[in-house]
């Protein structure tokens, strides 16, 4: 049953929109001595990164949301609202775990754990958690200990794995603006 949600992946396709800085001349350097086809090189391999954590439906349309309340007075607003994600998702995860191994389990304390990290997840588009967190809050309802228990692992296992792939993303994202591109802005052109 959990495995069902994560393994479909859907059919989109995505456009990167000109927020490209032109390559330079392909042979001139910049001044971190990046020539404009290596820059272009980079921004492809972000684009076809990015496409990825959709099409492995790591994330959703609203990470693209997000992504459009940045701007320059703002530029690292994507990259700190993450990160309160994943430092407030760390203490949901480690209370969710000391709930369920209480003697006598309150799975309306659970439940509410559950729905915050479920709506969190969704707010910064992060979906494979937010899938899992919606089969573990039906385990709540039934107050489904196993169940629970196992969702508790695939809700883990979601998190660091879209933490990971967060972490890859922006890395590629600093390597790209210190060799003095910018990053393309995406969006979703058809499901």
């Amino acid at each position: 049953m959990l495995e069902s949600l994560f393994s479909t992946p859907k059919i989109c396709q995505f456009k990167a929109t000109s927020s490209f800085v032109t390559p330079h001349t392909p042979l001139s350097l910049n001044r971190q001595g990046t020539t404009g086809m290596e820059v272009g090189q980079m921004q492809r391999r972000l684009v076809e990164f990015t496409k990825s954590l959709f099409m492995e439906g790591f994330l959703d349309g609203q990470f693209l949301q997000l992504q459009q309340l940045q701007d320059e007075s703002n530029p690292d607003f994507v990259v700190e609202v993450v990160s309160l994600f994943f430092q407030d998702s760390e203490k949901l995860l480690n209370d969710l775990t000391l709930a369920l191994e209480q003697q006598n389990v309150d799975f309306k304390r659970v439940d509410a754990h559950v729905h915050q990290l479920k709506g969190s997840s969704s707010s910064i588009g992060a979906q494979r958690v937010k899938n899992a967190c919606v089969v573990f809050r039906n385990f709540c309802e039934e107050q489904n200990l196993e169940g629970c228990m196992r969702c508790l692992q695939q809700v883990k296992q979601e998190f660091y794995l879209v933490k990971n792939k967060f972490e890859t993303l922006f890395t590629l994202e600093q390597q790209l603006v210190a060799a003095g591109g910018s990053i393309p802005t995406m969006e979703i052109t058809s499901f």
